[in-house]
């Protein structure tokens, strides 16, 4: 920032103060008509990139099979026996409410499924359930059916039969949040007197983001709250208060409205408001919370000082204008590395809030001096004549600091190694079941799933071949046998597993013919077989229609993401190993879709994080005029980062694209913290402070308004307390990054000054 741009905001802010706060609010104004075309978009599964190999094999399946995104309902009453008349008469409606359903592809329970039976030496087809209401002997007859074939009974009824299970699969493009909300408004309008319980993929990527952001929301508010407090008990003046809530409101304002306009303008998914920007309001009020409250403190020493407003104000702006305008570019720069990203919502993410952080910048150079200009301060108050307790306690602090900085930079270098050895220990976990608390609703539905019935995750193998090569199918039947094996794998199903039940059922059900037969033709007999009294696309979920491509879906329990890293290596190994070359095998799903998703998340991310390192060290490098000044300028920034993730790894708190993401909050304030601290040096010494006071007079100018930064974003802490256990990880990584951030700039690098200072004055222009 040139001399000529310094006098210029001067200018806007001293001599048009209410110019500057009439621009500053219609300039909100007009972005805020975006609201109108801002979207909320709560499926999930637009998050996920199109061009990985497992997502391009997934579309594959769901293209070929129908979508495997399923929600499973299940219901009853523990304890009691699920099959009577009554039980089954509420199954059949809820079936067939739930086919009703324009979003709903098919369903399976026991209302829609079929039965196979050899009558005079041919293969009737019929349904397991014919009617809604039916006969003692009728029941027994499913009953009986059912017991003869596990696989589908394990599908269909929970393992004490006192619960009817319900597979629920939409049509392709479905968004899964809609999806989802009618199901549950069925299954609410016709259960009312069953206990109820759901699952599956669909269900959870469905229900998440809502409930995600409505906790964020309510917590926010008590966080704000907090911080209005912290803000009050150490500025102790309302209308200052009011100042800096006034930017971050009209902050916020602005960048909800510009992601809305430019969806407008391009259509692009990019900007569409999704889970992954839930953390956006939150890291915005920091930044925006920054610049104000270093304005306002350095505002009333300097008017405790001079005792003129106009003058005050004049240095204040003249001393900030630099370091308000560097943490806000290199800020920005940060965010826009999200362009590189490889989910579109990142790139949004990224460009949204760096429009956010602009015009929080520009509020604080402007509006807010503006503001402060025309407010009637009374100079008698103890907001002005009076430093707080707080402040005196932070210039002790920094006392201690300069008087022995070689202790307090060992003694900061050894807890910032402490974190980096954490950072080996550190976790990836993905999966969705674990964002809910154990106890909770959901987490004891999930729960539930997994112990009674199928659970809730799904693995699926896509297999190129002849699919009536008797080979091919005794080489599916293996690959299941050893899928099974795993003791969280509950169930598998395949064309393979249809072919054996219709070669025993046509042999006169006789166990013994339960495999597949040993020609081509027989093989092709079943289905002519099937097709004279069934339906043949009663497959269409297991084979295409050219059987050409096969399906073998695995129902799996909850499992870490590390075993389903491990479990896909053991299928590929067995694969490799026992399965021939006439068939082409893909593994997916979405857990292995979620898991190569966070992969790369977390490359991107840590990339994203270097990346940011070093163009915040060339601009400050650039801005002040010496490289030294730009790697001092990212020592808290690395400490933070260190001691974040290595922490992470030290308490258990796992890698996930919430938590990995969430690091832009430490680069975010981080910067800004030793950007204050150094323009300030620079700035005192410039202006003739000698040198043995140089880091004393830093200190007292800039401790206070950095702790009090910190102290005033702790209110986000109330997000500790949600019932998700991401919330919680924002709360804790915004607790964690205002103390790291905060601390490092006044122990590491102000040590590293006060032992560098001769050198760093003798090039201070």
């Amino acid at each position: 920032m040139t001399d000529g741009m310094k006098n210029w905001f001067l200018r806007q802010a001293l001599e048009s103060p209410k110019r500057s706060i009439l621009i500053g609010i219609l300039g909100t104004l007009v972005m805020a008509v975006g609201l109108r075309w801002f979207v909320i978009d709560d499926d999930m599964l637009k998050m996920l990139p199109e061009d990985i190999e497992s997502r391009i094999a997934w579309d594959s399946v769901r293209e070929e099979f129908g979508s495997t995104e399923v929600i499973f309902l299940a219901f009853g009453k523990e304890g009691a026996p699920v099959f009577n008349k009554e039980n089954l008469a509420v199954l059949w409606d809820v079936s067939r409410a739930l086919e009703d359903l324009p979003e709903v592809d098919e369903i399976f329970s026991i209302s829609s499924m079929v039965r196979m039976d050899n009558e005079d030496g041919f293969l009737e087809v019929s349904d397991l359930q014919p009617a809604r209401d039916l006969s003692d002997e009728e029941i027994a007859g499913i009953i009986d059916y059912l017991n003869k074939n596990p696989k589908m009974m394990k599908r269909v009824v929970s393992r004490n039969n006192d619960y009817f299970s319900i597979m629920v699969r939409p049509y392709n493009n479905v968004a899964t949040d809609v999806f989802r909300n009618q199901v549950v408004r069925v299954a609410e309008e016709l259960l009312p007197n069953y206990e109820v319980h759901f699952g599956g993929s669909a269900y959870l990527t469905g229900t998440i983001p809502s409930l995600i952001r409505n906790d964020v929301a309510a917590l926010m508010r008590a966080g704000l709250l907090i911080m209005v407090v912290i803000l009050l008990i150490n500025l102790r003046s309302i209308p200052a208060v009011g100042m800096v809530m006034t930017v971050i409101i009209l902050s916020l304002i602005f960048m909800m409205g510009f992601m809305g306009w430019v969806l407008f303008l391009t259509g692009s998914d990019r900007f569409l408001f999704t889970m992954l920007n839930t953390s956006m309001p939150i890291i915005l009020l920091t930044i925006a919370n920054s610049d104000g409250v270093h304005i306002l403190t350095k505002f009333f020493r300097e008017f405790r000082k001079g005792k003129n407003v106009h003058d005050s104000l004049w240095k204040t702006m003249h001393s900030l204008l630099l370091p308000v305008f560097l943490t806000s570019l290199t800020t920005i720069a940060a965010f826009l590395s999200l362009i590189f990203a490889p989910i579109e919502q990142m790139a949004g993410y990224g460009i949204s809030m760096a429009a956010g952080i602009a015009w929080a910048w520009w509020l604080s150079s402007t509006m807010l001096p503006g503001m402060i200009l025309l407010k009637k301060w009374d100079l008698n108050s103890k907001a002005i004549s009076h430093a707080s307790l707080f402040e005196r306690a932070i210039e002790k602090f920094g006392y201690i600091v300069i008087h022995h900085p070689k202790k307090v930079l060992v003694l900061g270098s050894v807890i910032v190694g402490i974190g980096a050895i954490g950072i080996t220990l550190l976790n990836i976990e993905v999966n969705i079941v674990t964002f809910f608390k154990p106890g909770t609703e959901i987490r004891n539905s999930i729960e539930f799933m997994d112990r009674e019935l199928t659970g809730t995750m799904d693995l699926e193998l896509r297999l190129e071949g002849d699919m009536k090569d008797p080979a091919n199918l005794n080489s599916m039947l293996a690959i299941e046998d050893h899928l099974e094996k795993n003791p969280d794998v509950t169930t598998t199903i395949s064309i393979a597993d249809i072919i054996k039940k219709m070669h025993r059922t046509v042999m006169d059900d006789d166990p013994a013919f339960e495999n597949i037969p040993e020609s081509r033709g027989k093989v092709n007999n079943l289905f002519t077989l099937y097709s004279m009294s069934g339906d043949p696309d009663d497959f269409s979920s297991l084979v295409d229609y050219e059987y050409k491509t096969g399906l073998i879906t695995a129902l799996m329990r909850t499992v870490p993401t590390s075993e389903i890293v491990r479990f896909v290596k053991d299928i590929n190994d067995f694969i490799d190993k026992n399965i021939d070359g006439n068939l082409s095998i893909t593994i997916t799903g979405m857990v292995v879709v979620f898991r190569d998703f966070v992969y790369l998340i977390i490359r991107s991310s840590f990339l994203s994080i270097f990346a940011s390192i070093l163009i915040i060290t060339l601009i400050a490098a650039v801005f002040f005029r010496r490289f030294l000044w730009g790697i001092l300028a990212v020592i808290p920034l690395i400490s933070a980062v260190i001691l974040n993730f290595g922490l992470m790894g030290l308490f258990g708190v796992d890698l996930s694209h919430v938590t990995v993401i969430l690091s832009s909050i430490i680069i975010g304030v981080g910067v800004d913290f030793a950007i204050h601290y150094i323009a300030q040096f620079r700035y005192f010494s410039a202006n003739g402070t000698a040198t043995d006071d140089l880091s004393r007079e830093v200190v007292h100018d800039v401790g206070y308004p950095i702790i009090l930064d910190a102290a005033s974003n702790m209110g986000f802490g109330a997000l500790l307390f949600s019932a998700f256990l991401p919330i919680e990880y924002i709360g804790g990584l915004m607790v964690f990054a205002m103390i790291s951030t905060s601390v490092a700039t006044l122990t590491l690098l102000a040590a590293m000054v006060e032992l560098m200072k001769k050198r760093l004055v003798r090039s201070k222009s």
